[in-house]
């Protein structure tokens, strides 16, 4: 009786923080071998998604996560509105490293901090408009719930383009892609926001 054969997996056996994967520090691909020289020297270390993830697919799984992120430039929506929809879908699926990455981001481009710590009241803020309320809600209850109530997509067609709307309905599902590699390999926050501000310094 033949018996099937497994390939031996580098699991980590260290504390519940730790991903599940260990990490490649030294990956054979060229190209990767790049993308850790150029993340090392921007953040002075190399993210975890491409030590436990990337270094151990194909390189166009990589391609892709780099095209996913810039998609977003060919957006209607303003920035600001892409980002607090990312950071929300984040927050409902606790991806620690996502929400990091676009704290991160938030500060760089020196937006309003508090509008995002204020996103778990979102409903109530007054640094929130109208129209960002009504796609926080619609984001929330797709993310959640995987379905949306039509009277809340109607409230939020009411302040969004058809365009707006379906880039809506983008962010929300290449967010999942993120969040959910991270989750399933136990990926958590690379601490980048300290990095970034201590930069900034």
């Amino acid at each position: 009786m033949q018996t099937a054969m497994t390939t031996p997996v580098s699991i980590v056996r260290g504390n519940e923080d730790d991903s599940f994967l260990s990490p490649i520090d030294n990956p054979k691909n060229l190209m990767m071998k790049l993308v850790f020289f150029f993340t090392r020297r921007q953040y002075g270390k190399v993210l975890t998604p491409l030590t436990v993830f990337a270094a151990r697919m194909p390189l166009a799984f990589g391609m892709f996560y780099g095209k996913v992120s810039s998609l977003d430039k060919k957006l209607l929506l303003p920035q600001e509105t892409a980002l607090l929809i990312r950071v929300q879908v984040a927050r409902i699926n606790v991806c620690l490293f996502c929400i990091d990455a676009a704290r991160s981001f938030v500060i760089t481009k020196s937006m309003n901090e508090a509008k995002f710590d204020a996103l778990e009241h979102y409903q109530t803020s007054s640094l929130f408009s109208e129209a960002e309320r009504a796609a926080l809600d619609y984001v929330t209850d797709l993310t959640k719930n995987k379905k949306v109530d039509p009277y809340t997509f109607a409230r939020m067609s009411s302040f969004y383009s058809d365009r707006q709307i379906c880039e809506i309905v983008w962010l929300v599902a290449s967010e999942h892609i993120y969040n959910i590699s991270n989750i399933g390999l136990n990926i958590h926050s690379d601490m980048i926001c300290d990095i970034v501000r201590n930069k900034a310094k």
